[in-house]
């Protein structure tokens, strides 16, 4: 039962998985669908917590608008995400930047890595 599960899950992953990590700042191009038309909105912030495997991985991404905090969480996989974008890249210690969400303008920078 279970390969038969794998084999199922493969075939719903996508060929092209951007590669990113936490700490760093993206631009997800998110697919809306509104009645029948569509649109594609843009959301950028720093990606907060990576979770689980294959085509249950998901991506949570936090961004300050108008002074409140604001995360939402992605299936990796998911024909609505359309692309993410990486601007910049952060360099973190930790695999889940929860200490975020308590702290305000500079202290919530994520520090760059220049290669």
């Amino acid at each position: 039962m279970h390969e038969i599960i794998e084999e199922i899950e493969k075939e719903q992953l996508k060929a092209e998985v951007p590669q990113f990590e936490v700490g760093d700042t993206v631009r997800v191009a998110n697919r809306i669908k509104e009645g029948e038309k569509s649109r594609i909105q843009m959301f950028e912030g720093v990606v907060m917590k990576i979770q689980n495997v294959g085509s249950r991985k998901t991506f949570t991404v936090r961004k300050m608008s108008a002074g409140v905090g604001v995360e939402k969480t992605w299936p990796l996989h998911s024909p609505a995400v359309e692309k993410v974008e990486v601007i910049r890249r952060g360099k973190v210690r930790r695999a889940k930047l929860g200490y975020l969400r308590g702290r305000v303008g500079k202290d919530a920078k994520v520090k760059e890595v220049i290669r």
